[in-house]
């Protein structure tokens, strides 16, 4: 992926300029203490909850897209984050429109990211990455039966907190699916990520059902076994590509010691065709932990038979790929 490079010097006057206009806004309900992150859709402060006298994590989402969004739809979606309580899920504290910074609340954790982890460690322990990977897949299989989709499952969006995962930013990949695939696009920005997102994701579909973030966390298994995802490329079309057109290795082939049965279970949730992955993430997290477990659909779908324009995907990706985080 493109490494996104800024200009420190030249960015910190609007990004103070920014941060007072924010305090500002949310006088009276939190304080702004820094910045503390940015990525494709939102850009994180570290704010004191004044009303609770607590530390959390105030992401407010990027102007072009909040016009893009608007107001009423943003807060009508991300409501459906409140209602979701699992242990393996960040619960949503609060969102709002002050001024017209959109908004969301978190709590603030100050462990890592699993992205972190994975940057420090590379390859995890077989048991502790299955056991990651229930984890989120607990999470995902309740959400699912809520309704709803995360569709940006990736290492940055896992937190661990004392040795567990837990799943951010659930709400606001759903608030963005709703602004029209054009409107969307004339931002530059995209829902997913890349390396993780699946094939239907690479060519916009708007309406991804449970099978695309199954497909996800199998991309997150496959990098936390073996030290890199299942598609790599110097460019964001060009990952996108090979998502489109190539099977990824297989992970005994890279890490000899996982177990035949957990190869099996990941090369199936990275099958190219939803329809040939698991239908639930509880069904994935149960094959893991089954020896018994082969894939039954194994076999390489020519990409000539896949339903999608792969022209699309070339345009769709070479529009903003630097901004995929």
């Amino acid at each position: 992926m493109p490494e996104r490079r800024h200009l420190p010097h030249l960015r910190r006057p609007v990004c103070q300029g920014i941060t007072a206009q924010l305090s500002t806004a949310l006088v009276g309900r939190y304080k702004i203490e820094k910045h503390i992150g940015e990525g494709g859709m939102a850009t994180v402060y570290l704010a004191h909850d004044l009303k609770h006298d607590r530390k959390v994590a105030l992401k407010v989402l990027r102007p072009e897209l909040a016009a893009v969004i608007g107001a009423e739809r943003f807060l009508n979606e991300i409501k459906v984050t409140a209602n979701l309580q699992h242990p393996h899920i960040l619960p949503l504290h609060d969102s709002g429109n002050a001024e017209n910074f959109l908004f969301y609340v978190m709590p603030y954790i100050e462990d890592d990211t699993l992205r972190d982890k994975l940057d420090r460690e590379k390859q995890l322990g077989i048991e502790e990455a299955l056991e990651i990977t229930k984890g989120i897949a607990s999470a995902l299989d309740y959400a699912h039966r809520q309704g709803v989709i995360h569709r940006d499952i990736k290492p940055a969006n896992i937190l661990m907190h004392e040795g567990q995962p837990m799943i951010g930013d659930f709400g606001i990949a759903l608030a963005v699916s709703q602004a029209s695939d054009q409107r969307l696009t004339e931002t530059g920005l995209s829902i997913g990520t890349p390396h993780y997102m699946s094939p239907e994701q690479a060519m916009g579909d708007q309406e991804p059902n449970s099978r695309s973030d199954i497909y996800s966390l199998g991309a997150v298994l496959y990098e936390m076994l073996t030290g890199e995802p299942p598609h790599s490329g110097s460019t964001a079309q060009a990952i996108v590509a090979k998502v489109l057109t190539s099977k990824p290795s297989p992970v005994r082939d890279t890490r000899d010691t996982v177990p035949m049965h957990v190869d099996a279970a990941i090369a199936k949730a990275l099958q190219r065709m939803p329809a040939d992955r698991f239908a639930t993430a509880s069904a994935f997290a149960d094959a893991l932990g089954n020896p018994g477990f082969t894939a039954a659909t194994t076999m390489v779908m020519p990409a000539k038979r896949l339903p999608w324009s792969h022209g699309r995907s070339a345009r769709w990706c070479s529009r903003a790929p630097e901004l995929w985080c």
